[in-house]
């Protein structure tokens, strides 16, 4: 466990912002679909701000000079993935299942993460892996059994959350390999990421519309601006808080987004997102469950 008397609080304030602006992605990309009838032009236009927004914190914090770019390819590759393919996949989830259920399902993410660490890399479990398994199956069992939901609300939404979780497990252990080989500036590895995931949606755009590429883009520029500039802030506030602390201190607090992206759309969405308490005791759940897997690894 992390010792808290040799931490700065700052990184403790970068955890939990990245937690809250995680959260607030789902609530910002749950506005934008009511506004814009076009998730993929969403997809790239939330890719590409948050792609900006890395940059200009890339640039901000490296000197171009001091950057190895080969030692960048890899994580522009996982953008691919994530945020690449997987924000398509986001959008369509909280389009068909509402903002703060795809917020608690994508939370078990650190759990996905640990099961793929096991079997692929060797790392030995723990009993918190065992227990925050527990937690987040009784998370998803209190999302089951829930009676009120949005009045448009499809399961297929909560299928492609599941899904983007592994991928979000996924990445974290290619992350992990990729970071291992090469050591690029953390903001730089993030901003290639971002940059790597925009690239993704606009080949995806190009072969599936071919000529009716730019279509919808200009009617998402307003409605997908909160996603992308929470998504690339997101990013950037989680990499400056593994630079200065450990994942055990990070993990826990960035665990939040669940409980974030619950309480956001509370606020922000209102009825329309049907938040009762069995779906409040399920974020509760999937935070804890979350927070003891990440913090014990």
């Amino acid at each position: 466990m992390a010792d808290f008397r040799r931490v700065e609080p700052v990184t403790i304030l970068l955890a939990c912002v990245a937690g809250a602006l995680f959260g607030a992605l789902t609530v910002a990309t749950r506005w934008g679909v009511v506004r814009s009838e076009d998730p993929e032009a969403g997809a790239f236009m939330t890719t590409s701000v948050a792609a900006g927004v890395g940059i200009v914190a890339a640039l901000a914090a490296v000197r171009p000079s001091e950057l190895a770019w080969h030692e960048l390819w890899p994580f522009l590759a996982i953008g691919v993935l994530i945020p690449g393919t997987a924000q398509v996949l986001f959008l369509y989830a909280v389009r068909a299942a509402g903002a703060s259920r795809v917020a608690i399902v994508i939370g078990m993410a650190p759990l996905a993460s640990a099961v793929i660490a096991v079997g692929a890399f060797g790392e030995r479990p723990h009993a918190a892996l065992y227990a925050g398994t527990v937690l987040i199956v009784l998370a998803g069992a209190s999302l089951a059994w829930e009676r009120a939901r949005p009045v448009d609300f499809r399961a297929v939404g909560i299928a492609l959350a599941v899904t983007m979780a592994l991928l979000f497990g996924l990445r974290d252990n290619l992350v992990r390999v990729a970071a291992e080989a090469r050591e690029p500036p953390p903001v730089a590895a993030a901003a290639a990421t971002l940059v790597g995931g925009a690239v993704a949606v606009l080949l995806y755009m190009a072969v599936r519309r071919r000529r009716r590429l730019t279509a919808g883009l200009r009617g998402s520029v307003v409605a997908f601006l909160p996603a992308g500039l929470a998504l690339g802030l997101a990013y950037v506030a989680l990499v400056a808080a593994f630079d200065r602390g450990s994942v055990t201190l990070v993990a826990p607090f960035n665990a939040t987004q669940s409980l974030w992206g619950v309480l956001l759309a509370a606020i922000v969405l209102g009825r329309s997102d049907a938040v009762g308490r069995r779906l409040i005791l399920a974020a509760l759940l999937m935070v804890g469950g979350s927070a003891l897997v990440g913090a014990f690894r």
